[in-house]
């Protein structure tokens, strides 16, 4: 099966191409550093020729909200009109657990236009929400740091290993479209201020973190539960600790 990753050699899709290629599948990494651009369309129709499957995993250069909606606006419509020449079968891209509740947000509602882009394109599709990756807390500390001190709202996380998401998302794309969303999240659930600060301390970083009632997540505010998974998350092995120690 030819499987085209969009993003595909980022820190999620270079990981989907490799496992994939592990299973016999003929895994092809797509992304500016290939000679695909899907904002301009460069190089699209050439690689998404004899594709069964186009995983998504790309991701805005810039968070700034207008930039964000402009780069999932015509980066999606221009891959599924290419899917839709092309004829693939089955779409998949990754998304965030919560998107849907956290619209305060211009990334999240940059996220929530391109699933129901995907969602009204006719091309059967599967859509992972993903809790936030171990390798973030770092990207997560640094868009809530002010001085040396890392300020966060009270509220819940279940982070997951990047490499998990990745095994998630390749069983999504060689399985049969789902037609919906498909949650995956950690094993283990924290306050996010215990997260950032065990992430930081894998990095040696010794900012300060602290909770404040009106904390907010990339613009948006929180509700205790609003990153957590539901009820039928299907819920990866790695744990923090684990994956922490191999960094260290």
């Amino acid at each position: 099966m030819k499987v085209v990753v969009i993003g595909g050699t980022g820190l999620i899709g270079s990981q989907v191409v490799a496992r994939l290629g592990e299973h016999g599948h003929e895994a092809v990494p797509a992304s500016p550093n290939t000679g695909v651009n899907t904002m301009t369309g460069e190089g699209l129709a050439e690689v998404l020729r004899g594709a069964s499957v186009v995983v998504d995993v790309s991701n805005s250069p810039s968070f700034a909200d207008d930039a964000v909606k402009e780069f999932f606006r015509v980066s999606t419509t221009n891959l599924l009109k290419a899917e839709a020449e092309a004829g693939v079968a089955h779409h998949v891209a990754l998304s965030v657990v919560g998107t849907d509740r956290l619209q305060e947000s211009g990334y999240f509602q940059a996220k929530q236009a391109q699933e129901e882009m995907i969602k009204s394109s006719g091309i059967p599709y599967s859509i992972v929400h993903a809790t936030q990756f171990f390798e973030f807390a770092k990207t997560l500390a640094d868009s809530a740091t002010e001085g040396d001190t890392v300020t966060v709202a009270p509220i819940k996380i279940q982070p997951i290993f990047s490499g998990d998401v990745a095994a998630a998302v390749g069983r999504t794309a060689v399985g049969s479209p789902v037609n919906g969303i498909v949650e995956v999240a950690g094993p283990d659930v924290f306050q996010l201020e215990d997260f950032i600060r065990k992430g930081l301390a894998v990095r040696e970083d010794t900012r300060t973190v602290v909770t404040d009632p009106n904390g907010r997540y990339w613009g948006a505010a929180l509700q205790e539960s609003d990153l957590l998974p539901g009820a039928d998350a299907r819920i990866a092995e790695t744990h923090f600790d684990e994956w922490a120690a191999g960094q260290r």
